[in-house]
């Protein structure tokens, strides 16, 4: 277990703006990693190992994308005992992402909004972000994900995922198509039907070009929403098989509000994380499994804040799972606890 108890921390944190605690926390991070410090929030790796999409996971917890945009803290990450750490989204062109502010806490209900609008470096700066990082040799498993800039009209969004493909790849275990986040104009617009078949044909064809240059085949995932009716999961169930792709990461953000009704900050534009998408994220993942099959492999993410939350995802459908908001609100032990019940559940 980490060092500093988290609980010490998160009251001075909380007392800060929600943005500023997330860059200062960033930053003595990348300061810390790769040193001794490292012993102040870092945890054993607890050893659970499972293979999906062919890869050997070496345990079922990961990082969510979102919190490490830039790729700079992978290795801190990795200290805490993730088996799998997802960075990005990044785009081929760094861009400032909204107006501030765009986070926002309602800690009654252990939740975030944000608006952040896919702020980011660019392709260059992350990739040599990544070259830096020694998680992947040190047995972790890294996810790049990948998306578009906010400049880019939509009809040609599949230009700017085809970019960051090329630059990710030769970096990435797997590579995760960011087609759901709420805070980039129309992004979502690409999980529709004919949208969503053009941009993974294409993904596909390139992915085959790029395995064939570096001679590996790096798995591709594409990341979701849990705002779709049973008719839309459908459809993107059947384009994802169609086109080879190798998984879905269920679910990003919603935009629905009523969980958080009455509290503050719950009219703030953006997608609302943690608790309240839990039985959200929970569902899309049952409609998923139901029409993928039990072999197709999906990441499950929404509102994990414990270890039971951990195993229910699972139970859900998932194959592993990722967290994010449960880090800012529970600390670095949250991950030792939830790969510890996820390997218990299995026995």
């Amino acid at each position: 277990m980490p060092l500093l108890p988290y609980g010490l921390a998160r009251p001075f944190l909380f007392g800060l703006d929600p943005e500023a605690a997330h860059e200062l926390t960033m930053e003595s991070l990348a300061r810390t990693q790769r040193t001794p410090l490292t012993c102040l929030f870092g945890s054993s790796r607890v050893s659970d190992p499972i293979t999906l999409a062919g890869l050997n996971f070496p345990n079922r917890v990961g990082m969510a994308a979102g919190l490490d945009k830039n790729a700079r803290v992978i290795d801190a990450l990795g200290a805490m005992g993730f088996g799998f750490v997802e960075v990005g989204t990044v785009t081929p062109l760094g861009q400032a992402g909204n107006p501030k502010p765009r986070m926002f806490r309602l800690p009654q209900a252990n939740a975030l909004i944000n608006r952040l609008g896919f702020n980011n470096e660019g392709l260059d700066s992350f990739i040599a972000n990544v070259q830096q990082a020694r998680f992947r040799q040190k047995g972790g498993l890294l996810g790049l994900n990948i998306g578009k800039n906010a400049a880019t009209p939509i009809e040609n969004a599949t230009d700017d995922y085809l970019k960051c493909l090329d630059g990710v790849y030769p970096h990435a275990d797997y590579v995760t198509v960011n087609i759901s986040s709420p805070n980039t104009k129309n992004l979502r617009a690409l999980q529709s039907d004919e949208a969503l078949d053009g941009l993974l044909s294409a993904v596909a064809a390139r992915r085959e070009q790029l395995a064939q240059q570096h001679g590996r085949r790096v798995p591709v995932f594409v990341k979701i929403a849990p705002d779709l009716d049973a008719a839309q999961i459908d459809v993107i169930a059947a384009t994802l098989q169609r086109h080879g792709m190798d998984g879905v990461v269920a679910t990003n953000t919603t935009l629905s509000r009523e969980a958080v009704k009455g509290l503050p900050h719950c009219d703030e534009a953006g997608g609302l994380s943690g608790a309240p998408v839990f039985e959200a994220s929970n569902a899309v993942i049952r409609q998923l499994r139901a029409k993928l099959g039990k072999a197709f492999p999906i990441i499950g993410v929404g509102g994990i804040l414990s270890g039971a939350d951990a195993v229910k995802k699972i139970e859900a459908g998932a194959d592993v799972v990722q967290i994010y908001t449960g880090l800012i609100y529970k600390g670095p032990g949250l991950v030792q606890e939830a790969a510890a019940a996820l390997k218990a559940a299995r026995r």
